[in-house]
């Protein structure tokens, strides 16, 4: 079993968790590749009993990794997608972070999910992305979300319009913060916070929603994943900042933006004690009240 590990800090208390994941892999036999900055990282904090290889990106190794295996919150889990990218690599991710709605094996299941890779005995979650085209090429190849695009003022103290159009049809003129495309991946995460709705995974959805609109009777908009969405933003600044789940880049009001569905998905990993609405409710803490 050949693994790639991807990481970022956490607290130390996590400590002996991460080291009892390498002690269980070593168990396993599996061949250990880890994120060079992550492995600098680790290095003062794990012992590792066995020959330990690094990489910066997946095409370093001689072979693609059966799995990888992400140690952190959410945003590992969005970096480890970039690095999958259309590879259709696993993504196993193991959750030292906080709400963990993509990186949900809790750190008392971590000896079960390294069991579960090793037997094969796991199931896997394909989940669609949304793909940015521009005409200036923003963001280069990493032209995907698994969660969502942003696109959001540069300037604090004023607000932008953004003009919305779904298969060539006006739809609306956004006078905002800014905007959100999220796919249904990303209904749970900064669509949510702004008020956008909870869709479940496989729904085959995109959902516009609009960041603190300045008319209260504008509602985010729920539609199929099969529209094309153009974006245009204008307004005092000459700048502003698009998002791809966690990449970030400035951009003028000349650039276009077009959202469709990407062409490949992510898979995945889930033990088969999980499933989306048993997270969703453990996440969010449904039920948890007096009254149940």
């Amino acid at each position: 079993m050949k693994l790639a590990i991807y990481g970022r800090s956490f607290n130390e208390s996590f400590n002996p968790v991460v080291q009892a994941l390498f002690d269980r892999l070593a168990l396993q036999t599996a061949e250990v590749f880890i994120f060079e900055a992550f492995y600098s990282y680790l290095k003062p904090r794990i012992k590792f009993s066995y020959e330990v290889k690094t990489y910066v990106n997946l095409s370093d190794m001689k072979y693609w990794p059966d799995y990888v295996v992400s140690i952190g919150g959410d945003g590992s889990m969005l970096d480890s997608v970039a690095l999958v990218k259309n590879s259709g690599i696993p993504i196993l991710g193991i959750n030292t972070g906080r709400l963990g709605f993509l990186s949900n094996i809790s750190t008392d299941d971590v000896q079960l999910a390294i069991d579960a890779l090793v037997s094969k005995n796991y199931k896997i979650e394909t989940r669609s992305l949304l793909e940015l085209s521009t005409s200036t090429n923003v963001l280069g190849e990493n032209n995907f979300a698994l969660n969502e695009l942003t696109i959001h003022k540069k300037d604090s103290s004023t607000m932008m319009t953004v003009r919305a159009y779904i298969n060539n049809e006006y739809l609306n003129s956004y006078w905002a913060d800014g905007l959100i495309v999220a796919t249904p991946t990303g209904s749970t995460a900064y669509s949510l916070s702004c008020g956008g709705p909870i869709v479940l995974p496989d729904s085959k959805n995109f959902i516009i929603t609009p960041i603190a609109p300045h008319n209260l009777n504008v509602r985010p908009v729920v539609i199929p994943d099969s529209a094309v969405i153009t974006l245009k933003a204008d307004g005092r600044s000459s700048q502003f900042l698009v998002s791809l789940d966690s990449r970030s880049e400035a951009f003028n009001s000349e650039t276009a933006f077009t959202i469709r569905k990407a062409g490949f998905s992510v898979n995945l990993i889930q033990l088969h004690s999980q499933n989306f609405l048993t997270t969703m409710r453990h996440k969010l803490t449904w039920g948890a009240g007096k009254r149940n």
